[in-house]
């Protein structure tokens, strides 16, 4: 527990995952710290794009804490890594070496993705065209994470591109918006 970090968090979440769009149904547990300078916005993201991106061999990594690392990855049976998954604003830099590194990643923002996109106009991107960048309406992501627990029971619905979250009786909806990062 020593990576841990001072001051950090530990929150659980359990996911009931109906990932209708791509015909996903799973529950999933996670156990993540949240780092006093995360916002808990930021992990409902990380939370949301480990579920939209479930697959085998997924990993969440430490967050804000990992440098190394993006926040959610996925590594084949061999420890190769295949995915690639930011939560936020990367810089291109590190957007770069991570699709050159995994051959495939996406990025799940709070910004507007075109606006996002437009910031790494002109920058050296490994294959930026593949690179989806996802967003959401504006703070439905924070507006969702107010109700964020030590301990949650988080139900997420994809369908037809919209996603439906329910956290502690609330329940928000939004549509994915997707670009591309070139």
């Amino acid at each position: 527990m020593g990576s841990m970090g001072i001051g950090a968090v530990v929150h659980t979440f359990t996911v009931q995952l109906a990932n209708i769009d791509a015909g996903i149904y799973e529950e999933i547990s996670l156990r993540t710290a949240r780092q006093p300078s995360e916002t808990e916005g930021n992990l409902l993201l990380r939370v949301i794009a480990y579920a939209l991106e479930f697959q085998e061999g997924i990993e969440l990594s430490q967050g804000i804490a990992a440098t190394k690392e993006p926040a959610v990855f996925v590594k084949d049976l061999t420890g190769e890594l295949t995915a690639w998954i930011e939560v936020g604003a990367p810089d291109a830099a590190r957007l770069h070496y991570g699709s050159k590194l995994a051959g495939s990643a996406t990025v799940y923002t709070q910004r507007d993705p075109e606006r996002l996109a437009a910031s790494w106009h002109g920058k050296t991107l490994h294959r930026g065209r593949e690179i989806q960048v996802i967003g959401f309406e504006p703070h439905s992501i924070d507006n969702a994470a107010e109700a964020i627990e030590r301990r949650n029971e988080l139900n997420l619905t994809l369908t037809e591109g919209t996603l439906y979250l329910e956290l502690k009786g609330k329940q928000f909806s939004t549509p994915l918006l997707r670009t591309r990062a070139a």
